[in-house]
């Protein structure tokens, strides 16, 4: 156990990281109590103690652990209780230490990479076990023309390709009109309409500070963020309101934000928390029109009313 000069308890996350390939497979405590490890494996995860005895997580050594899109919403309570045996060990370090032990049905296990729980089954056809079919169309964001129809709006998410039947080029969804059914699209992978640099999450749950005291003293401040495992963290810049919900304007448009994502909040190496996207800006494609519009009549704006950050 060592001790950070910052006098503050945290502990690395880097230990659940491995969980998609190992970590869940193998316990951990049997490996510590049925085999000598190297060195290394007895590493324990960093803590830092003050005077309010909270904990925050930090990302792990390759900066891409799922652990923070799940340890961001986990209480105070539970942190003071939870011990990561493998610490800061890396999913090959760990490999190796089961391929040490001839554990080689862990080793040829697949990373899961797709919703565990489903597996290798089509997730259309699972949903729809679950819930009803809701016919309606694919429409082009750019003219409003019916592309083709899909089975339910719920079948798909941001970004992610459309299969449009008798279309040989790929669309990618953009929009979804949960009351008419709708699915909005847009060619090519890069198209304006699927970035934005604004969102408005719920209250959001910090996990060392409530808020931190900078957000608090400034009511805005620079931080990083991610909503999908393993991109990179973009920069932005939060503002926070009276209800405890923050704006979130990235320094650079983001592609794929979704409604229900969990937008995680660092600090450096720091995870600080997170809260679940309810409101999205415009997309860079509206405000390319709404400019384009204003150009023409320059009477309408192109603001979007209640989408600017206010406290």
């Amino acid at each position: 156990m060592s001790m950070r000069k910052e006098g503050r308890p945290t502990l690395t996350s880097s230990a659940i990281s491995i969980s998609s390939s190992v970590a869940f497979i193998i316990t951990p405590w049997t490996i510590l109590e049925q085999m000598l490890l190297p060195l290394a494996t007895t590493q324990g995860p960093h803590w830092r103690t003050r005077k309010s005895s909270s904990r925050s997580t930090l990302r792990d050594q390759m900066g891409c652990s799922e652990t923070d899109l799940k340890s961001e919403i986990v209480s105070q309570d539970a942190l003071r209780r939870t011990i990561f045996p493998l610490g800061e060990l890396t999913k090959d370090f760990v490999r190796k230490i089961a391929a040490e032990n001839r554990l080689h049905h862990v080793l040829q296990k697949k990373e899961s990479m797709g919703i565990c729980f489903i597996g290798k089954r089509n997730f259309e056809h699972f949903i729809l076990q679950y819930l009803q079919p809701r016919p309606g169309k694919f429409i082009s964001i750019e003219d409003n023309t019916v592309l083709g129809t899909h089975k339910g709006w719920f079948l798909y998410t941001m970004g992610q390709r459309a299969k449009i039947s008798g279309l040989r080029e790929p669309w990618y969804v953009v929009e979804k009109d949960g009351i008419k059914g709708d699915v909005l699209v847009a060619p090519r992978v890069d198209h304006p309409a699927l970035y934005r640099d604004l969102l408005r999450t719920n209250r959001v749950h910090w996990i060392a500070e409530e808020p931190p005291a900078a957000l608090v003293r400034d009511k805005m401040m620079e931080c990083h963020f991610r909503f999908r495992h393993q991109m990179a963290l973009v920069p932005c810049v939060l503002t926070l309101n009276q209800d405890g919900t923050v704006w979130v304007t990235a320094v650079k448009a983001v592609r794929g934000l979704a409604l229900g994502q969990f937008a995680v909040f660092y600090k450096g190496d720091e995870c600080l928390g997170s809260g679940k996207i309810l409101r999205l800006g415009p997309s860079a494609y509206t405000l390319q029109k709404g400019k384009n519009r204003t150009r023409v009549t320059p009477e309408v704006s192109s603001d979007s009313p209640g989408l600017h950050p206010t406290p």
